[in-house]
């Protein structure tokens, strides 16, 4: 396994944000995206001025996906969204009741839906959320119950497989996916991550098929061999909580870690930054929802 120190992360946006998350690369306009869900804020960083914007959202988004026109479609507490990054307006289009929860993670997959999950707030009963498939025609399914905490997901570059973090399980889970029928199956273990590494939060995977997790309470993003369960690589970055990552740049070799301040113990200057890595890997381009 090889390991990296802080050294190898440099912090490209200094944003300090409550709760980092949901990094996705628009290659139609060569812009990185990403959120601070409690702080009600979408961000757009431009890799070449090195600038980072943001704008108030007003509600919460746990993630955000392309979409049609240059828009994104995002999941927010109250259900599903479009989002327009130019004009920075969101514009509810599906309402959606989440008793004493959210979305939370989330990304289109190779069937053109959007697939993201719920988590609760608090006082809200483990178990008790879920994973949802919302079709183009916004209508919405429920494919995994029992969930706590939905988070990371992604799929190999096949689209035959699933990759999906429920975070107190401890593990990353892996399914049989069917892109025609947008169905799952055959739930299994995959990655296995020690309490003492913290705990899986988000996660993408790159064009070697192998999968990066970023880890809450860690203070790191690691590279794992879902077929082997090897840990391959660990990048150390300056802030507790690591949330999320995903592959951006023209040649998607650049590896975009968001952080937050929030839950940290002792919150270091540069958490709830932006942070890109350069791993010598290459990713995988985003799924749009049609």
């Amino acid at each position: 396994m090889k390991e990296y120190d802080e050294r190898a992360a440099e912090l490209v946006a200094d944003a300090r944000a409550e709760l980092g998350e949901g990094p996705v690369w628009d290659h139609r306009k060569g812009l990185l995206y990403w959120l601070d869900i409690t702080g009600k804020t979408f961000h757009v960083f431009d890799p070449v001025t090195g600038k980072d914007r943001g704008f108030d959202t007003g509600v919460m988004i746990g993630c955000a996906v392309l979409s049609g026109s240059g828009l994104l479609t995002a999941a927010t507490e109250r259900g599903i969204a479009s989002v327009d990054p130019e004009r920075g307006t969101v514009k509810p289009l599906l309402d959606m009741d989440i008793p004493n929860g959210r979305f939370n993670d989330g990304k289109a997959g190779p069937d053109g839906s959007f697939w993201a999950g719920t988590l609760g707030m608090a006082g809200s009963v483990p178990g008790s959320f879920a994973l949802y498939r919302i079709r183009p025609d916004l209508s919405a399914s429920v494919v995994l119950d029992g969930v706590t905490t939905s988070n990371g997901i992604d799929w190999s570059p096949d689209a035959r497989t699933m990759y999906y973090i429920d975070t107190p399980t401890g593990y990353v889970g892996a399914f049989d996916f069917d892109s025609a029928a947008g169905t799952i199956s055959n739930r299994r273990r995959v990655v296995e991550i020690s309490p003492e590494d913290g705990m899986p939060d988000g996660m993408c995977s790159d064009s070697e098929g192998m999968i990066w997790v970023a880890h809450w309470g860690g203070g790191m993003v690691s590279r794992w061999n879902p077929v082997s369960g090897e840990r391959l690589a660990v990048y150390r970055l300056p802030a507790e909580n690591v949330t999320s990552c995903a592959f951006g740049g023209p040649a998607l070799d650049d590896l975009y870690v968001t952080t937050a301040r929030a839950g940290s113990r002792a919150p270091t200057a540069s958490a709830g930054g932006l942070f890109r890595i350069r791993p010598g890997v290459i990713g995988k381009a985003s799924f749009p929802f049609e």
